[in-house]
């Protein structure tokens, strides 16, 4: 998905960034910020391992968004530098929800499916918008990438916790939950290593060139 823009990243990143493109990132700082107080506070009360790992990547991408505004005002080098501090906060994640879901898995916890559904229906309708903003920013430098990775794996995390909903409905067991806990995790490990990878890319295309040494005879 990003192999091609390991070829032109630094000349994109060389161009000025949009007003756009920073009204699109204020908007998605404030609706992280304000959807991960409202799923902290249900996922806490519906017992739902799930709702929390998703609140948790709410906040984390409301701290990315405010690191995003901080490097538009860096040099590249310090952009993709920026984009490999998400890359590890992804990674973080992933890991903290693994162990979560595990935890919860073997506690047998029946969260509340009417509280997983409604809640996850307003994260996913949150997280689209966010998307929709971001899509058009979504073959920029590793930072932007790394953006637009946090909102798109958000929007499938909703969905993937709405079905979660309907199968702690079905079975009255807790192991749909921890199942699609499991799978938020694993992509947020995934878009760690994506990330990552195109910064490091794009830091080595950014390495000057060493001079040659003028030999004396």
């Amino acid at each position: 998905m990003s192999a091609h823009c390991h070829d032109c990243g630094s000349a994109r990143q060389a161009q000025p960034v949009s007003p756009r493109y920073r009204r699109v990132l204020w908007l998605a700082l404030v609706i992280n910020l304000t959807m991960f107080g409202v799923e902290l506070v249900a996922g806490w009360g519906a017992g739902s391992v799930s709702l929390l790992a998703d609140a948790v990547d709410f906040f984390g991408d409301a701290a990315n968004y405010g690191l995003s505004l901080l490097a538009l005002s860096l040099l590249p080098v310090w952009r993709s530098r920026t984009a490999l501090i998400k890359a590890v906060s992804m990674g973080l994640y992933g890991g903290f929800v693994l162990a979560q879901a595990l935890r919860a898995g073997m506690a047998g916890v029946v969260p509340s499916a009417a509280t997983m559904g409604i809640v996850a229906a307003v994260a996913l309708l949150a997280n689209f918008s966010v998307a929709a903003m971001l899509y058009a920013f979504r073959d920029g430098d590793a930072n932007m990438r790394a953006v637009w990775l946090c909102s798109r794996n958000d929007a499938l995390g909703n969905v993937a916790v709405l079905v979660a909903a309907f199968g702690v409905f079905g079975t009255s067991t807790g192991y749909p939950d921890t199942a699609v806990a499991v799978v938020m995790a694993v992509l947020g490990l995934s878009a760690a290593v994506s990330v990552s990878r195109q910064a490091l890319a794009e830091l080595r295309m950014q390495k000057p060139q060493a001079r040659p040494r003028l030999r004396v005879d």
